[in-house]
């Protein structure tokens, strides 16, 4: 039983990884493309609507998915009960919230500065009644550690704005093509699932089941939400504040430089989540844990974010293309606030998950956004320049109040944890500087490569020469396959061995 529980979770994980992996890759993708079709303002718009949208499948999900997953059922009827009682409460939410939204599209348009946009705000919502049905599928999949299922269908309704966005976008030129792509995305997903699903909804409702679901998925349900306010209260500070156009920069910005953070974090983060809440028993295993999840992505994200810092201009250029130029120093600086954040910050919120402290996640995110809010109002009022520093400093708060905290409940100190990192830190300055000694040579596009491909041989050749880093670093199969293949390098052999 648990030798097969162990090939599931590894399965599970594999396919996992290879998903977010390739959704992540994807994503830039596709913006790198509408980017240069659709202008800022566009996205402004699509980031108002988003805001309204997501807040309100929060509360249609009402955080059931996380009790379908985790909680222990007697047998196979309890569960089929109890995901059908979590279909028919957020159904009838979202048909609730759904028509709420309609009756009230023109005020909440107004309520955004953009009257013009009741129409469009009702037919976006219409992914909250689809949702519901994707949802609790994607709940039942990863219970059974099905991501094989889940890989699939992702990636079909990944591909949608190949087929859909991008096509609409080249004829209209406008949002409309960015919403019915996700729309039409959001149907692949509820419509592949549903068909691949062995559970089926039908005519049952338990209020014993319901209470039972509702009390256990209260905390997830508040940390939910406070971090939907995190994400979404700049989009209406900024939308409400200053034009379209500078909030599509200021979401564009954000978006871009984590989509490619997450291509590291995205994979990892589930993963680790799995194993510290399998080890919390066991502070010395879960300790050595923690910090080489730490080490590992610490060792790529902290020069990526090193790196678009010093290189933020080509990266803008590239990325987003010439009329996104304006937004080339937020991209630079949330880039290296949000490395800092990735390494120090963002698994805390994991840390205090596994150890079954969620109101301290909550906590968290509640005094970082006591923080946040006014000083985005107080800086959307001065400049753009002013509001976007501002925006990425605060987030520096968040990551010392996680710090404090992890201190607190967990006697693990920030000193320990700087010291794990350090060698990627030192490196990354070191390259840093390497850096910027190069750009002075010359401002030639094809120089600026050279320079990036120079820094990233004095990075690696600084990681390689340090034990710890050097052994984790070759722990990955690919890694540890290129290299044996390079001959001059004299690796030794038993670190190679598998």
């Amino acid at each position: 039983m648990s030798e097969n529980f162990n090939s599931k979770v590894v399965k599970a994980t594999k396919w996992s990884t290879i998903t977010e992996i390739l959704v992540k890759i994807l994503s830039p993708i596709t913006n790198m493309i509408l980017a240069r079709i659709l202008t800022p303002e566009a996205f402004g718009i699509v980031a108002t609507i988003t805001m309204i949208t997501s807040l309100a499948e929060i509360f249609a999900d009402a955080g059931f998915q996380n009790f379908l997953v985790q909680h222990e059922f007697k047998n196979k009827e309890e569960l089929d009960n109890s995901t059908t009682v979590a279909f028919w409460s957020n159904f009838v939410l979202s048909i609730f919230i759904y028509v709420l939204i309609f009756i009230t599209r023109n005020q909440i348009a107004r309520m955004l500065g953009s009257p013009e946009l009741g129409f469009a705000i009702s037919l976006a919502s219409l992914s909250i009644l689809l949702s519901t049905f994707s949802g609790i599928q994607i709940a039942r999949y990863r219970r059974n550690f099905d991501f094989k299922t889940l890989f699939f269908v992702r990636i079909i309704s990944s591909g949608v704005p190949f087929l859909v966005t991008i096509p609409m976008a080249m004829i209209y030129k406008n949002y409309w093509a960015l919403l019915i792509g996700t729309l039409t995305s959001n149907i692949i997903n509820a419509i592949g699932l549903t068909i691949r699903s062995e559970w089926k909804p039908r005519f049952y409702f338990n209020i014993k089941h319901f209470k039972e679901m509702f009390s256990f998925s209260m905390w997830t349900f508040l940390d939910i939400i406070t971090m939907w306010l995190v994400s979404y209260t700049g989009t209406f500070i900024v939308g409400y504040y200053l034009s379209d156009y500078y909030l599509g920069l200021y979401k564009i910005s954000m978006t871009t430089v984590d989509s490619y953070m997450a291509i590291i974090t995205g994979s990892t983060a589930t993963v680790l989540f799995a194993a510290l809440s399998r080890l919390k028993d066991n502070q010395k295993e879960y300790e050595k844990t923690l910090f080489t999840f730490q080490r590992m992505i610490s060792m790529f994200v902290m020069p990526m974010g090193v790196g678009l810092f010093l290189y933020r201009g080509l990266a803008t250029k590239i990325l987003l293309g010439s009329q996104w130029t304006e937004a080339k120093d937020f991209i630079g600086l949330w880039a290296l606030i949000s490395a800092i954040n990735v390494i120090f910050g963002q698994n805390i919120s994991e840390v205090f998950r596994s150890k079954g402290k969620p109101h301290l996640a909550l906590l968290t995110q509640f005094l970082h956004l006591v923080v946040l809010v006014p000083a985005l109002v107080i800086t959307s009022q001065i400049s753009f320049r002013a509001l976007y520093i501002t925006r990425s400093l605060v987030k520096l708060e968040y990551v010392f109040v996680g710090l404090v905290l992890l201190w607190v409940a967990l006697r693990i100190s920030f000193l320990r944890i700087l010291k794990n990192v350090a060698p990627t830190i030192i490196a990354s300055l070191l390259m840093g500087c390497i850096a910027i000694v190069l750009q002075k040579v010359s401002n030639a596009v094809i120089w600026e490569f050279i320079s990036i491909f120079i820094c990233m041989l004095v990075y690696f050749g600084i990681i390689l020469s340090n034990r710890t880093m050097r052994s984790d670093l070759i722990g990955i199969k690919l890694v540890r396959k290129i290299l044996s293949k390079i001959k001059f390098l004299k690796i030794n052999e038993k670190i190679l061995k598998d």
